[in-house]
Order: C-alpha cells, then structure tokens, then sequence
C-alpha cells in the first residue's frame, strides 16, 4: 500500500474495496442482485420431511414450513487454510461461513494475505446460540487440554480471531453481540478503528445459520413471524417476516488511501451510528421511534451530509404493519420535511429475516445498487399500508425496479438496522468517486497473466470462472486483470500462465487445453503439469523473488515458465511504474465437503 495517501477526500470516509455474500438463493453478490432487479424471492416453503424437529411441533396449525434456506450451511472446504478434517468438523457453520466469506472480501478487493503486512481489522457478529445447537461444549475435566484446541473452534467468541489466525494475518478481532444489528454494529466499530488509525483495512461482516436446518417457525398473532411465510414490507396484508441464514463481509478502508492505492471501490461509507433505547423503549425489543430517529440522524450528521440528499432509504422492514409503521416514523422524524423524494424498500421480502446478517443483505443490496445506479423494487408490496401516510412523509415506496436519477446529484442511501433488546444502527452509504482518467491500454503490449489453486480440478475451474467474467464484461482492461491476478491472490501449488497481448488472447488460452504456443498464434501458456524444469540460477533475484529480465514476450515466457514450477516471482517490480488498477474478478473456487458433528 502507498504511504501517501491522496488528501482530496473527507478523512471521515471509509470505502467499500471488497464484498462477499451467501444468502438463500445466492452463492454470491452477483446472483444476489440478479435476484434483486429480477424481483425474485428466495424464501422455500419447505415438505414436511425436510424439517428436522419435533413432529408435533410440524402438525400445529400455526407452524409454517418456510425458510431462508442456505444450501451451503453444512459445508466447508478446510484445505485452502490448513484445516484438519477434525477441526473443521469441531467449527460451528457460522464460524466456518466467516471464515471462507472473509477470504472472499479479501480477494474481491484484490489483495493476497501472504503479501500483507497491515494491520488487518476483523469484526464480527453471530448467533451464540447456534454453537450450543450444532454440539455439546467440550468438558474441560473429562476431555483434557485437547478440548482447549475444540472449544477454540466451537466458540462464538473466536470467530473473528479464527479468521485472523487462518488467514494469516494480524490486527484486532472483535466478536460483536448486538443480535439482529450485529452487522450494523461490525461496520460501525470497524469504520471507528480505521479512523482511529488502529486498523489499515478491516473485514466486517455477520455470518448465521438458524439450526435445525433446515425448519419453519411458529406464528403468533402481532408478533414478527408470518402468518404464510411471505415478508410484504410496507404492505397492508403483511404479517412478519420468514427467518433466514446466511453470511456477508465487506473489506473496507479509508477512501484516500484506498484511492491512491487503485483499490477497486463499490461504494463509500459516509456515516454510521449506533444506539439503544434502553429504558425509553415503548416495549422491550419494539423499536422506540425517537431513539431511532436519533440513530438515524446521527449518521447523517456525523457524514456531514443533509436529508435531502439522501435518495434511497433502505429499510429494517420486517413487514408487520405495527413495526414498519413505527419505523416509518422514526425515519421520518430524522429526515424532517423536503422537497426530494427519497425511495423506500426492504430486502427482506425477497430473503427473510437473516438475524445478526439481515443488516448485512441490506447494506449489500444499497452498495450494489449505487454501483449499478439502480434502485430495485420492494417485492410483495401489492397494496401499500395506508396507515403509513407515505405522501406526508419523504419517502416513496419502490414498487418497481428503476434506473436511480437523484435529484440531489449525488446518490446516497441509508441502511438501518433494529435488533431485538433496543438496539438500532444506522449506515449512510455514498456512490464511489470517479476513477481518474488514465490513458488507453496499449494494445499489442505482452502481459503476464497467472493462477493458481490447490490442485488441478480447482485450478480449471479458476480457468473457466475467469474466462466467463470477461466474456460477460468487455470493459475489462487486460491490464488491470493481470495486476489483480498477479498481486491479488494467494500464490498455490498448482499453478498456469499465459503470455497474451489482448483480451481475446487471454480467453483464448483460458479456453486452451493444450496451452502451447504455435505458428498462428503467438499466445505461451505455461501450466504445472507440464512445463520443464527452469534454471534459477538463470535469474536476477531479490528478497521477494526473481526479477523479469525485460517486459518482451520472450522474457515473460521465461518468467512464466519459472512461476509454474514452484520459483518465487517479485510481480510488485514487474508492475513497476504501470497504472493498472484493482479490479472485481472470480475468488477462490472452494471445493466444499459436508461437515457435522453432534457429539465431541
């Protein structure tokens, strides 16, 4: 990272350069907002054998089969950090969850943990009850030190220090309790370390896995369960909200050294607030509208920012006429009387209730559509709560998806979050800054493009995930993918290079299972498996590798050749004095297994 950061931006923002999500119906952010714009609901309505609890609980007639399901709750892959299979079975879901997800903010943001020597920041909520559902705690007394080593692994309380340890890194770890704002909470603290100067990047986030996993819930009158299983925010047929599970993190860092940096940024964090209502609440664990609106004020203020430019208000919205009515309120009373109109949703009509990540699919949802500069309709919203008197208040309902045209100028958005207990949190998101105008690509000019993974079949799935993105985005610079691929990722024993001059070059040797340069074409790749043996005494070397010998093809396919079979490469001196920048590309391609324990 630069020591000179640029001054040009408030010291007080902190940018979003990674994300990571698993949601009901989604392995990633990507499918996350396709399901959003496409207006899809990813709540399952469950058969009666795929619910595993008690079978009169199943025959009541106010239980409801419908779930958040997260198909990838059990599942794990303990190899990419070094993991024992009986590690991996002692971890709880959720602390496993956190753990892959943090890796994937991390390298979506384009960084590699074995080249960091920053403070790394790693914050995060859970469900401590799931620890107690998934196994037993270990008996210290009958089990001896060997439990010492389990009960690391079955604590909530080590989520975030797990993850610093796996990943090889150093910086604070904070496990944060805050039920269902938990996220919120994570940012929050994460933001305020930043600023402080403790961290240097930070990975936030809240991982949940409601156990048994699959099941329905329950439903009482007034309370925040529905009556069918649908979430309707906003809606006067609406009776609650489904549970769901899930996990997000966000790789953050301050915006003018994420900039001089040429950190890829999906949004800015503007603000963020906390607080309780403690002993004013109108009921315990019912929101309190004027500590809310205190919340939601506070953000707003600390980001220096006034109401009226904030344009896109992404509710808590657990779709029960009594809450959203009281929410509704309470952002009414912080945002104050405006001209603009401001567009109000929530997310949870298309994944349920998350818990400690329910905050996290909002803050998602509100970063993916700055970055994409539209705003997705509010699902299930089919007749719009009277009592909510929308037209005496800022907001509007988002009803249909729509491109997003501030009249502000500027696209902001706020994220809130309530927690059972009197806990309120509140983000102020801003639409990232406009990357500096650089030059065109140089065409023709030879680059060097690598992967590498654990072993063969991850490694072509590499191959494929990457030649998919940039088919699918064409304005992709074939200079910024090789300085994310060659800086960004962590460097594994199996391992492929090619030498191209174009974008089509590169898929073409993605797409090349040969991989050998021919007559007609002038494309070298390289791979593991098959390159000879290189002289490594043939190279100039320094601390952190050898040195290419010029940027000619001829020397990166030396360059390449020596990579494959196992030599330690500078690629900080082969990028020397070039302006490629960060960008988003496929993460690690995780080869999941089934984990579970039941017993110590």
């Amino acid at each position: 990272m630069t020591d000179s950061p640029e001054q040009d931006y408030d010291p007080g923002d902190v940018a979003v350069i990674g994300m990571s999500l698993r949601a009901p119906g989604a392995r990633t952010k990507e499918q996350f907002w396709d399901n959003l714009v496409h207006g899809r609901e990813s709540v399952s309505f469950l058969a009666k054998d795929d619910i595993h609890v008690d079978e009169t609980l199943i025959h009541s007639p106010f239980y409801v089969r419908a779930c958040g399901v997260l198909d990838t709750y059990d599942k794990f892959d303990p190899s990419v950090f070094g993991i024992s299979d009986r590690m991996a079975a002692a971890m709880t879901p959720e602390n496993r969850l956190y753990l892959e997800s943090a890796w994937e903010s991390l390298e979506d943001g384009g960084y590699d943990p074995d080249r960091l020597t920053a403070e790394i920041g790693m914050y995060g909520a859970n469900n401590p009850q799931t620890a107690a559902l998934y196994s037993s705690p270990p008996d210290r007394v009958s089990v001896g030190p060997e439990a010492i080593e389990a009960s690391l692994a079955w604590s909530p309380d080590t989520m975030t220090s797990n993850a610093l340890y796996y990943m090889g890194l150093t910086g604070e770890a904070i496990t944060v309790a805050a039920v269902c704002a938990g996220f919120h909470y994570a940012v929050h603290l994460a933001c305020q370390s930043l600023l402080l100067g403790q961290s240097d990047m930070a990975i936030a986030g809240g991982s949940m896995v409601r156990l048994p996993h699959p099941r329905g819930h329950l439903w009482e009158e007034n309370r925040i369960l529905s009556r069918d299983g649908h979430c309707r925010p906003f809606d006067a047929n609406g009776t609650g909200t489904a549970l769901s599970s899930g996990v997000v993190t966000m790789l953050l860092k301050p915006l003018g050294r994420a900039v001089a940096d040429r950190d890829h940024v999906y949004a800015v964090v503007r603000g963020s607030a906390v607080n309780n209502n403690g002993v004013s609440a109108m009921a315990y664990g019912l929101a309190q509208p004027e500590r809310l609106s205190a919340c939601i004020a506070a953000a707003m203020e600390v980001g220096g920012v006034t109401p009226d430019t904030v344009s896109m208000y992404e509710a808590n919205g657990l779709g029960l006429p009594v809450t959203d009515e009281l929410e509704v309120h309470a952002a009414t009373m912080a945002f104050g009387k405006q001209t603009a109109t401001t567009s109000i949703g929530g997310v949870k009509g298309n994944v349920g209730h998350g818990g400690v990540v329910s905050g996290g699919f909002g803050a998602v949802k509100a970063a993916l559509a700055l970055y994409h500069r539209t705003l997705p309709a509010t699902i299930n919203l089919t007749e719009v709560n009277q009592d909510l008197d929308f037209p005496a208040t800022p907001f509007v309902p988002q009803i249909e998806g729509a491109a997003w045209e501030p009249e502000a100028g500027i696209r902001r958005a706020g994220v809130t979050s309530i927690g059972g207990g009197g806990y309120n949190a509140h983000l102020l998101l801003e639409e990232a800054p406009a990357p500096a105008r650089r030059a065109p690509e140089a065409a023709g000019r030879p680059r060097l493009a690598t992967l590498s993974a654990m072993d063969d079949d991850a490694l072509a799935r590499q191959r494929a995930r990457l030649r998919e993105r940039l088919e699918a985005d064409p304005g992709l610079r074939l200079d910024d993918v090789c300085y994310t691929l060659n800086l960004g990722r962590k460097v594994m024993g199996r391992r492929w290079a090619a030498v191209v001059r174009s974008r089509e070059e590169l898929i073409a040797a993605l797409s090349d299972e040969a991989g050998a340069a021919s007559a007609t074409s002038p494309v070298t790749t390289a791979s593991t498996a098959a390159a000879p043996r290189a002289d490594a005494g043939a190279f100039t070397r320094n601390d952190r590798g050898i040195l290419p010998a010029g940027r000619d093809a001829e020397a990166l396919a030396s360059l390449a050749a020596a990579w494959v079979t196992g030599l330690q490469v500078d690629f900080e001196a082969l990028h020397l004095g070039e302006d490629g920048r960060r960008v988003p590309l496929p993460t690690y391609p995780f080869q999941p297994r089934r984990f579970w324990r039941t017993d110590w």
